[in-house]
């Protein structure tokens, strides 16, 4: 049995959004969480996240936290859906590699872009200049980044940007691909799932 411990208007609704895609059975257990941003919501003891964040995923008494482990261990649980690469695949570096990088690259990146570090420090700037170079980049290649495939990169990145697109450069590319993620039948489903009251039926 699958178990998402997941706080509404949060980044684990990406993780909702990739158990859509696979075509899981799940429950979504929600949670409160403390939102530094805020100041706001307070930490919960029906929490099983370690760090009291969300997302986490619970899976026949195996926890797994940190949205990049989750979306790898979903991906490897359901190879039938696609939207992994194997061990072996000759994709396999690249999405690993991908995974990793939107939470230790991107994230942070768009972060500073948000507190408005890029403006005052020239290394945060050219980190973030960076990351949008290397997105750009990928989808010339391709409707997706890693090409003709839609991943479970994609949920992540395409998640992450669609959350905090008023950030992004103006870019008709990008804004393009925000526009088709998002657009995904799955997505819709997600989003309709996220708050307490609607999650009841999740499947």
């Amino acid at each position: 049995m699958l178990t998402l411990f997941h706080a509404a208007q949060s980044r684990s609704g990406r993780i909702v959004w990739l158990l859509e895609e696979l075509r899981a059975t799940y429950a979504i257990e929600h949670v409160g969480i403390f939102r530094a941003m805020t100041g706001t919501g307070r930490p919960d003891p029906a929490n099983l996240h370690p760090d009291g964040k969300v997302p986490a995923l619970m899976h026949d008494g195996a926890l797994v936290t940190e949205s990049a482990a989750i979306a790898l261990y979903l991906t490897d649980l359901f190879p039938e859906a696609d939207l992994g690469a194997p061990v072996g695949s000759p994709e396999r570096g690249a999405y690993l590699t991908w995974l990793a990088w939107t939470a230790g690259e991107m994230e942070p990146a768009y972060w500073s872009q948000i507190e408005g570090r890029t403006e005052t420090d020239p290394l945060a700037r050219r980190r973030y200049e960076h990351v949008n170079a290397r997105i750009l980049t990928a989808l010339k290649h391709g409707p997706f980044l890693m090409g003709h495939r839609f991943t479970a990169v994609d949920v992540m990145v395409g998640g992450a940007l669609a959350w905090g697109l008023e950030h992004a450069p103006k870019d008709d590319l990008l804004d393009a691909y925000v526009a088709r993620v998002a657009a995904r039948p799955a997505n819709v489903r997600a989003m309709a799932k996220d708050a307490p009251e609607t999650t009841e039926a999740a499947a």
